[in-house]
């Protein structure tokens, strides 16, 4: 194993250089392969927030993610799935410490060994704020040491990097190629603040920020501010840091700004992304698709992370009595008979479409898109 600190430092610092997810995601591997050795190459995963639903898979050695892996995932009754592991407050698991030692009876363990692999470690990646944007999977094959403590807590220590950089690179893709009106916008700066880029629709997001005056060449006050403390660290020779700013806007809904610095040789820039605060987008999509009702999303919301009947209730403040009824709604309008098959049906309806295209985006050299497919996405 190699220095873990050195190791862990250059991975924040991959995290914070706004990048492609799989040029990150390559880079992060290379990392990963000296802290934690592993076979083959790690697979990393995209997760929906909100839902803990793939949205990506990344691994060049498997460019398409097999549908018997993902009905193992969203069907199959067994241990150190990622949705289990997402709940969990470590956020890592080893599939010989989910088994008592013995995986044999794992139907996961037996798919793994068909590829080569023997030893699993599953990792949720969650920002600081809590949120499990990715999740990855390393392996290692037969005859080699189990995973110790020093290489978990390793990866739990780079977890929240890791999240940040892959959140980041979803932004980042999604601001320079954008899907629909409620697309992230980018602002390039130069260090005197004149623009040097933007995406299309930015301009769209800075009116509707506090005391902009785009036609006299004033930009929001908050743009500048995480401008300018993204880039003071770098004119200043230290680490590149992210900031970030909660902003109200005009229209009286909330938006989150990133403030990212870029070099270039001797060049200092700034890259600005402005985002809503709250881009869920399963909650529209769940009443589109199936008529729900606000509570009966909620609780679809928390079947789909996971949750018992008991943590529904102590979620919503509700009885158990009333989580039931809620869910036999939820299942006479979706059509399914049990929360597995719920998970299912909207996994493969909506997220597995979304992780297909994103193979497609991946092997075309695409940004890579994050949240469920819908209707008005497009390959």
């Amino acid at each position: 194993m190699g220095d873990p600190r050195r190791a862990l430092d250059k991975i924040a610092r991959l995290s914070a250089e706004p990048r492609s997810l799989v040029g990150f995601w390559d880079d992060a591997a290379e990392v990963l392969s000296s802290a934690v050795p592993h076979y083959s190459f790690p697979c990393w995963y995209t997760l929906d927030p909100a839902t803990l639903l793939f949205t990506s898979h990344y691994n060049p050695l498997m460019p398409e993610l097999p549908r018997e892996s993902l009905a193992l995932e969203y069907y199959g009754d067994d241990v150190n799935q990622i949705v289990d592991v997402a709940r969990t407050t470590s956020g890592v698991s080893t599939m010989h410490e989910a088994t008592g030692g013995d995986p044999t009876s794992s139907p996961r363990w037996q798919a793994n060994v068909q590829l080569g692999g023997d030893q699993e470690l599953v990792a949720a990646l969650r920002t600081r704020s809590g949120e499990a944007w990715a999740a990855l999977g390393l392996y290692r094959e037969p005859g080699q040491p189990l995973f110790n403590d020093a290489e978990k807590r390793f990866v739990q220590d780079a977890a929240p990097h890791l999240a940040e950089g892959a959140r980041r690179a979803l932004l980042f893709g999604e601001a320079t190629d954008p899907e629909g009106p409620q697309a992230p916008g980018l602002l390039v700066l130069a260090d005197d603040w004149t623009i040097q880029s933007s995406s299309p629709d930015v301009e769209r997001w800075l009116l509707d920020l506090p005391d902009a005056d785009l036609d006299a060449g004033r930009l929001p006050a908050a743009v500048l501010s995480v401008a300018g403390r993204a880039l003071r660290p770098v004119v200043n020779g230290e680490p590149a840091e992210v900031a970030m700013a909660r902003v109200l806007t005009r229209s009286g809904t909330w938006v989150v700004l990133h403030g990212v610095a870029l070099q270039s040789g001797t060049d200092s820039r700034v890259a600005v992304i402005v985002e809503p605060a709250h881009p869920a987008r399963i909650t529209s999509l769940l009443m589109s698709a199936y008529g729900l009702t606000e509570r009966e999303r909620e609780v679809t919301r928390l079947v789909l992370q996971g949750a018992s009947t008991t943590e529904i209730a102590s979620e919503l403040v509700v009885s158990a009595h009333t989580v039931q009824q809620h869910l036999k709604n939820i299942f006479d309008k979706t059509g399914v008979r049990s929360r597995r098959d719920l998970v299912g049906k909207i996994f493969f309806a909506h997220y597995e479409p979304r992780l297909r295209d994103n193979e497609h985006r991946t092997s075309h050299g695409k940004a890579l898109r994050g949240g469920p497919f819908t209707t008005a996405d497009g390959p």
